[in-house]
């Protein structure tokens, strides 16, 4: 299984001092030597962590292929169509939200995704969509031939984290969430036997499948055991751990657990 890193929390950390240091361009050679085979950046319309001089040196320097993650606005297009990432992943993106909080409405703005995906093919880019796992969802996607999909693992992780985790008893607990441990195991097991049926259901169809969002040292080994997914992309929980042990050996207790 592929593992693509994503360095977006490095830059929060630059952006919370509004200072020039970390700079995540110093990550590159970090990630691979590491082994990872991908890195991912986030390109928001807010510029909340990575901005557009990132970007641009991190695709033209990074020894690794590098998955630009962006919302399908025309700014946001015209930047990936003049970087020419390896892969571009569309994804949602509310101004009001701590990170993406779900997949593409990809029935709801079907057209809209036809348009950027062609522009973005045209450039020879690879495109994903992320998407919530649904055979909706799946099915759409392939309709508009992108190469990949990137299935979101956000309603598992949270699910995860308040079952297994400490979350319940922080001041960030999901209210949501707060239910009977009986009832979140029932819906741990709904959420991933809709992660696997979809997985199943994109390759069946010819599509490659992804899958992040959440996923951390404790709850990444069930998903990454799903043959049907060929590439998790990780971030916070490996920044997170980097305070401690250093990028380079969160990188590799990722991979360890991922392969």
């Amino acid at each position: 299984m592929l593992l693509g890193v994503n360095i977006d929390h490095i830059a929060v950390l630059r952006e919370a001092r509004r200072i020039n240091d970390p700079d995540p361009l110093d990550a590159l050679g970090i990630v691979k030597r590491a082994g990872a085979d991908q890195v991912t950046i986030h390109l928001r319309e807010d510029r909340r962590h990575i901005h557009d001089e990132d970007a641009k040196r991190i695709v033209a320097l990074s020894p690794l292929p590098v998955n630009l993650e962006c919302a399908m606005a025309p700014e946001m297009l015209k930047i990936a169509t003049t970087l020419l990432p390896h892969r571009v992943t569309l994804v949602p993106e509310k101004r009001e939200e701590v990170t993406t909080e779900g997949g593409l409405d990809v029935e709801g703005y079907f057209d809209g995704l036809k348009e950027a995906v062609k522009l973005l093919q045209t450039h020879g880019i690879e495109v994903s969509l992320f998407i919530d796992p649904t055979p909706e969802a799946v099915r759409l996607s392939q309709a508009l031939h992108v190469e990949w999909v990137e299935l979101h693992t956000g309603a598992y992780a949270n699910l995860y984290a308040m079952l297994y985790g400490n979350l319940a008893n922080s001041h960030h607990s999901i209210k949501a969430l707060e239910l009977p441990r009986s009832e979140l195991k029932n819906n741990l097991l709904t959420s991933l036997k809709a992660l696997e049926e979809a997985a199943k259901l994109g390759t069946s169809l010819g599509l490659r499948v992804a899958a992040g969002h959440g996923l951390n040292y404790q709850n990444v080994e069930t998903i990454a055991r799903m043959r049907a997914i060929e590439e998790l992309n990780i971030g916070q929980s490996v920044i997170a751990r980097s305070v401690f042990t250093g990028l380079e050996e969160a990188i590799v207790r990722m991979r360890e657990l991922v392969r």
